[in-house]
Formats: structure tokens, sequence, C-alpha cells
């Protein structure tokens, strides 16, 4: 059965310049973390090919977004219990085009965590924000607030232990949240346009302590004229239909000792009709072939890898390759279908440890170290650092690269790379 991720793609003309990409979550256009073909720059820093680089009012983790000539992204509006939970908007020159609050913003606990994790997501005419607040807005491109609900006030206050990461996804008329946290986890859908609630669907599975406890974004994919959700924690990757959140199929056994603390943090990377999930804390990885119906563990379950898996880091899956990052920085490129390790290669050691996802232009991705540093290695036909990168801020946000620039969110800024 071919399944297809979903893609939006708009072209925009402008008289300054032409936009003919968009970058409309946190993954980017198709939702794999694979950039659109470009002259990116290889080498950048604070002071070289660096075209801008702007403040921003307070913390944020999340992944910007872009659409036309604009850029978005999640942030505080000033710091601690006192700041707002905020969405920006920039042009590609850096200005700032408009800020809005959306109340009280419930600080990060994490070093490298916010109250701003999650990324937009966009249709193109409506932005959707989510927070660890509970806060879900949706606002039109010019800043309006078009609706704004909070779900923790309205299903109870979430229970992870950290700061919640899981970014909002659209799903036909729809925009859906997952929400997996230690009891009472949920999806819960929500009308794009009126924000009436859609439907609601528990999500809870019998596990030991954090192991329900899921960061991850769900996959939207269209599996034979049905639109899926395809969800990963709680020790399972569920596949559930669009329009009532139903379960289609389950695929367990990822915690066969049925460990505590096996929260998950990486998404799974999707590509050739096969799911890549990260899982038990950076020390595993598997390939699930997508489709079928109830309990597919044992028939779709297609290879699994001992200690080359990651905690943080999605991987990247493409063109019959998954690239898989590790915290501690060894990169692993494998065949998708049958898990055959091309090889494995270690990232330059430093003290710190990957928290941001990676991203793939062309035959190149580009990784960023939690201190700032960040790697530029070939991965086609072989592997080769090209460059190490130094960018004086923190870094948890992946990597954009669009329109031949890059765009890196740091804790505390925004840069614009290009040559």
């Amino acid at each position: 059965m071919k399944l297809a991720v979903t893609v939006m793609i708009c072209f925009f003309s402008l008289s300054t310049m032409s936009f003919a990409q968009n970058w409309d979550n946190w993954r980017g256009p198709a939702g794999s973390g694979v950039a659109p073909a470009g002259d990116y720059p290889v080498k950048f820093s604070d002071t070289e090919n660096v075209h801008w680089k702007i403040p921003l009012p307070g913390r944020g983790s999340s992944t910007p977004i872009i659409w036309g000539d604009r850029i978005f992204l999640t942030c505080g509006i000033g710091k601690g219990p006192e700041g707002q939970d905020g969405v920006m908007a920039f042009d590609w020159k850096g200005k700032e085009l408009w800020r809005k609050s959306l109340g009280n913003q419930r600080p990060g606990k994490h070093k490298n965590g916010s109250g701003s994790n999650p990324s937009i997501v966009t249709d193109g005419q409506r932005l959707f924000a989510y927070f660890k607040s509970g806060t879900l807005a949706a606002l039109d491109l010019n800043g309006k607030i078009l609706w704004k609900t909070n779900l923790q006030k309205s299903f109870g206050e979430d229970s992870l232990w950290w700061d919640l990461g899981t970014s909002p996804v659209l799903a036909g008329p729809n925009v859906v949240v997952a929400v997996m946290h230690e009891a009472n986890s949920y999806l819960v859908a929500y009308n794009q346009e009126s924000g009436k609630q859609v439907w609601k669907v528990s999500r809870d599975y019998p596990v030991k302590e954090e192991t329900g406890q899921s960061y991850t974004t769900p996959i939207v994919m269209e599996q034979g004229g049905t639109l899926a959700l395809i969800v990963w924690g709680a020790d399972r990757l569920t596949a559930h239909d669009a329009k009532d959140g139903s379960v289609i199929w389950t695929c367990a056994g990822f915690n066969p000792e049925d460990k505590k603390y096996w929260r998950v943090i990486g998404s799974p990377a999707v590509s050739d009709d096969v799911a890549v999930v990260p899982y038990g804390r950076g020390d595993f990885i598997a390939g699930v072939k997508l489709g079928g119906k109830g309990d597919v563990t044992k028939t779709h379950r297609l290879w699994e890898k001992t200690g080359i898996g990651a905690d943080c880091p999605t991987p990247i899956a493409h063109n019959g390759k998954a690239y898989n990052l590790s915290d501690k920085g060894t990169l692993t490129a494998l065949d998708i279908k049958t898990g055959a390790e091309a090889w494995s290669e270690n990232l330059p050691k430093a003290r710190g440890k990957f928290y941001s996802s990676p991203t793939l232009a062309g035959d190149k991705i580009y990784a960023a170290r939690e201190e700032g540093d960040v790697y530029v290695v070939q991965v086609r036909p072989n592997f080769k650092v090209l460059a190490s990168n130094r960018i004086n801020d923190r870094i948890a946000a992946a990597p954009v690269l669009i329109n031949d620039k890059v765009l890196l969110r740091t804790a505390g800024h925004l840069y614009c790379f290009g040559k």
C-alpha cells in the first residue's frame, strides 16, 4: 500500500525577491527534515556569512516556520512567571513585523527548555501555536487572534516531568494536538476555522512510571484514501483516523521488559512506507512498515538496532536512507527497509549534547550541538565533516534551510545566514 506524506507548497512572487518555498511546520515541507534544493552556506558564524542577527524578547526552543515572505516563531515575551506566551513575525531583512501576547507563560524547567518549545504550524492562511501553559491559539498571518483555548483548563494539568514539546499538526479541516503524559493521555482535534472541539480520544496504555510520557509530534499521512495520524508514545506506534481519532493499527513491542522511565522525545521519521522510530533513551532504533489494521506488531516490525539510537534528535528518512544522530554526536546511515548500516561516524567531540534535530540539504546534514556548535557534514557518498561553525548561544531548535538561507534560532536570538 502506497503511503504519501501530505505536502502543502504555495508559490509567492514578490517584487523584491521570489519566495518559491515554504517551511510550514517544524520539520519542513513534507514533515521530513529535508530542505528544498538551494545554494546554502557551509561556513558561517557571528561574523561570517551572517545577513542579520536579532534579539528575541524571551526564551524559546521552537523551530521557526516560513510562509512566503514571512518568518514566524513562538517565544516568551518577557522573562519568568511575569512573561507572556508570544508569537512573532519577521521579514527576510530581519525586521519585526508584529508580536502578539497570548496569556501568561509557564516557564521551562530544563536548561534548554522553555514555555515555547512547540513550533507553529500553518496552512498559509492561519498560524496555530501551542504552549507549555496549555494555550492553543489560531492567528492570521498579520497577527490577529482568531480563536484561543487552553487544553489544561479544559482537560486537566499536564503531568510531564519536563517541558512540553509536541507541536500541533494539521489534519484535514482540523488542528490536532497529542497530549501524552503520566495519566489521562489523549488526542484532541479542533476545527481550524472556528476553534470548536471536533473530537477527543483517550490514548492511555498500561506502562510503568514516566514511560507513558511523550514529547513527540504526530505525522499526518494518507493511507488508502484515509487521512491518518501516526503517533509515537507509551511504547506504541499507533495510527488514528483523522476524522474521529479512532485507532487504525497499533505496533507495540518496543519495551519488552516493561521498564520504567522510557519516555520518548525524538519523533519518528517516515519514508518509503517505513517509520524509523528512536526509543529506549537513545539505545534503540527500529523500522516499522506502515499500514495494516489492528495489532501489527508481529507482521510490521522490520528491523531493530541496538546502541545507535537517539533520545532527543528526530532522525531523517529520505530516499531509502535513514540518518540517525545520537545525543552524543554519532551519525549513522541506515538502509530504511533492512536497517543495514552504511556507515557510522562521530562528529567532533565537545562537552555538550545534541538536543536539536538535524536537517538534510542535498548531500549535507546540518546539526547543532546545544552549546552552539553547528556542524555541516557531507553524507553522500561518504561521511565527511565540512565545517564546524561556532554560534555564541545555546541551540535546541532545528536548523531551517530555505531560499538559499540558513535560519538558526538560539535561546536568545534569530540568525539568518547566507552566502
